[in-house]
């Protein structure tokens, strides 16, 4: 790690040789004391207007931020992107870190500062919080052990991992072996090429939005023709008894002739939210072929990856969720029999967990499972995705899919609180997470809740399926 800091300060990326910082800094060596700053009134409360900066402010301001603690600039650069990317979540977060780097509020207390020189020490400033977060790296040895002081910030591996790999791709180089101090130079990089990702990884956030919001709105659109269609059967049914008075008979009449006009529109109106679905599909589809352009320009850089959400792979399988464990988080067990609650963003991307063949799907969001579909292995294997707020148009029975293959959207349809998706077996005979290539996407695609799963302890045995075959051709949704 000291060759490495040499090796950016005798290329001129040390954030050493960043313009002056500002005066009366504190003092690394020392925390805060008793009433040493002053903090906004009620600190876990975002403020009404959330402050924001040009990419170019930022690298100005991470840069002279690392020289006046001595901390390599692309280290906070890396943090400032992977705990609010760049301010744009800034939380509180469960576990109550908030602002620009995510302070929890007791560390904010001992080394937050005032940077910008307001009189306030406020995580949410990007000035204060960038500067404290220096602080805090260098009170944690940064200079004698970088990875040791990331791990101070925030105790997982693959988060210092995360942060010494996107850190790499910051600097000239495409990347850097942190154990060996060594860079590792691969095409373009540097932070065009990550504010380039971020552009995209921005719109692409975007883009499934838009597809969610058209998805809702062609789904209200059919049950709303749907609700039409009932209304005029019966209307028809009640015309059509032969007792009726004449009176009673024009006023049905004329309730379906006002029905059928309705249905005219509605039918018109569901066209065109249909249309506006298929724009933003098409649009999602582009932006997802840049993403993959711009991912495959970048060696060592899962970080980025994960922020576009794409696929990430380990032998034959992939992890169902996009977006990587900054995001992304699963149980050990689930509330009543064995499944996968994976958490993640409405909207996240899912993918097929390998190469497979769809044996059911629903694009309805209708009983328990909402939107979701099941797929078998080569090997019989079978899982079901549930609660999607968006089923991808190829995902019909008997569909093929290639391990990675676009598969739809996290939501939260059918019998579910929030967003995630309900992986299990069918039959539910076993915790997915317990299976060895789950286990192997810990800390690269998600981040447990709480402690691990433990090893499997039975065989497949217990059964409470999702879909139960009704006959020959009917599978219906029920767990």
């Amino acid at each position: 790690m000291r060759r490495f800091l040499l090796a950016l300060a005798a290329a001129g990326l040390m954030a050493g040789a960043a313009q002056a910082a500002p005066p009366n800094l504190p003092s690394h060596e020392v925390p805060n004391g008793a009433g040493d700053i002053v903090v906004p009134f009620a600190l876990s409360t975002p403020p009404a207007v959330r402050e924001q900066r040009s990419y170019q402010q930022l690298l100005s301001l991470w840069r002279d931020a690392g020289g006046a603690y001595g901390v390599p600039w692309e280290v906070l650069a890396a943090i400032n992107k992977i705990e609010s990317d760049f301010g744009r979540n800034m939380g509180p977060s469960s576990a109550g870190a908030l602002g620009w780097m995510q302070f929890i509020p007791s560390t904010w207390a001992r080394w937050g500062l005032d940077a910008n020189g307001d009189g306030v020490a406020n995580p949410w400033n990007p000035e204060d919080a960038v500067y404290a977060a220096a602080r805090y790296l260098a009170a944690a040895g940064a200079q004698d052990d970088l990875s040791r002081a990331i791990f101070a910030y925030n105790h997982a591996q693959w988060y210092v991992n995360d942060v010494l790999e996107l850190a790499g791709v910051f600097s000239a180089g495409g990347g850097f072996d942190a154990a060996l101090g060594s860079s590792t130079f691969s095409g373009t990089a540097g932070p065009q090429l990550v504010f380039q990702i971020d552009d995209i990884e921005r719109r692409l956030v975007k883009a499934r939005r838009a597809v969610n919001r058209a998805q809702r709105a062609v789904l209200a659109a059919e049950q709303k023709l749907a609700d039409n269609d009932a209304a005029l059967l019966a209307a028809e049914t009640r015309a059509g008894d032969p007792e009726l008075s004449d009176d009673e008979f024009l006023r049905l009449e004329e309730e379906v002739t006002q029905l059928v006009l309705a249905q005219e529109g509605v039918a018109a109106e569901l066209d065109g939210k249909r249309i506006a679905l298929d724009e933003a599909i098409r649009q999602l589809d582009d932006l997802r072929r840049e993403a993959e352009v711009q991912a495959s320009a970048v060696t060592f850089s899962r970080p980025l990856v994960n922020s576009l959400g794409g696929p990430q792979f380990a032998g034959n399988y992939v992890f169902p969720v996009g977006g990587g464990p900054e995001v992304v988080s699963v149980a050990a067990t689930h509330h009543d029999y064995p499944a996968a609650d994976i958490a993640a963003p409405e909207g996240a991307p899912l993918y097929a967990l390998a190469d497979s063949f769809v044996v059911y799907s629903n694009a309805s969001p209708t009983g328990r499972c909402g939107i979701g579909f099941k797929l078998q292995l080569a090997d019989g294997t079978n899982y079901v995705y549930c609660h999607l707020s968006y089923l991808e148009p190829e995902v019909v029975e008997g569909a093929a899919l290639t391990a990675g293959t676009p598969v739809g959207l996290v939501g939260s349809t059918g019998n579910s609180t929030s967003p995630h998706l309900h992986l299990q077996f069918s039959p539910a005979e076993a915790y997915p997470q317990q299976e060895p290539w789950f286990k192997t996407f810990a800390g690269l695609a998600f981040r447990w809740q709480g402690d691990p799963a433990p090893a499997p302890t039975s065989a497949r045995s217990t059964s409470n399926p999702v879909f139960d075959v009704v006959d020959d051709s009917v599978v219906s949704f029920t767990g």
